[in-house]
């Protein structure tokens, strides 16, 4: 991808998110490569010995800490290749019919669920590569991805807003919902929350309560920083539960101005 060099203290971002965020599994980072060759030369990438979903590569660095690299053949099929760029969008993968009857009623919605799906286009990459972000071997990534519960979420989103505020409009493409997340992200350069779907849950090991961020590097460090003047505030995680029942004027006059 084209990404500006800049350099970035990962391990340093890392030992932030820990402590501002708590999170539970390792920031990691993705990127694409033009030829296997640039790939192959990244310190102690590993290569798949058995066929994977593209769920599992991801995971072997968020769950198992690898850095991992992958070409077309790595992957079980087209389904995980489009996203990533690594096949095209030809007719049969765009009619959906291996999904018709299964994850859809018919051909039609199918078709219409392939056609919706965001991918990076395909004919400029020929491999991808994931890796822990601290060990800073991508240099840089094209994108981070942070795995995070409903409520680190929504504090890690309210940073992305603390400076040069932006609504965030995102889609949910259902199952493949890969393509909600990295495959928005890589595409479009914009910050990509999904729900991970059926398959990244079953092969990828995604937690039940874990939500997923895909986001170029300088957005997560955008972020941090609205982290920072959050956690300056007093809005911080976990967040303290008030109590139901419980007078609301003296906590509102905290974090929202003086409570009526």
């Amino acid at each position: 991808m084209d990404n500006i060099q800049e350099d970035y203290d990962w391990k340093y971002i890392v030992d932030e998110l820990y402590q501002y965020l708590r999170l539970k599994t390792t920031p990691i980072g993705m990127k694409l490569f033009e030829n296997k060759e640039e790939m192959e030369v990244i310190p102690k990438i590993r290569r798949p010995r058995d066929i994977h979903t593209a769920d599992q590569i991801v995971a072997q660095a968020a769950r198992l800490g690898w850095t991992v690299g992958i070409t077309a053949e790595d992957l079980v099929g087209p389904q995980c290749q489009v996203v990533l760029g690594l096949h095209p969008r030809n007719e049969q993968w765009l009619s959906g019919k291996d999904m018709a009857g299964v994850w859809f009623e018919n051909e039609l919605a199918s078709s219409r669920h392939q056609q919706e799906m965001d991918v990076v286009p395909h004919g400029r990459y020929e491999a991808m590569a994931v890796s822990p972000l601290a060990v800073g071997r991508l240099t840089p990534p094209d994108i981070c991805m942070i795995y995070a519960t409903p409520g680190q979420m929504i504090l890690f989103i309210n940073g992305l807003q603390w400076k040069d505020y932006e609504k965030f409009d995102w889609s949910v493409v259902g199952e493949s919902s890969c393509a909600d997340s990295w495959g928005r992200a890589l595409a479009t350069r914009k910050p990509s929350l999904s729900i991970p779907c059926y398959a990244e849950r079953r092969y990828g090991g995604v937690l039940d309560d874990e939500l997923l961020m895909a986001l170029p590097p300088a957005d997560l460090v955008k972020a941090l920083e609205g982290l920072k003047g959050l956690h300056q505030t007093g809005l911080r995680y976990p967040i303290p539960q008030y109590g139901i029942q419980m007078d609301a004027r003296s906590g509102l006059q905290v974090s929202y101005g003086k409570g009526k």
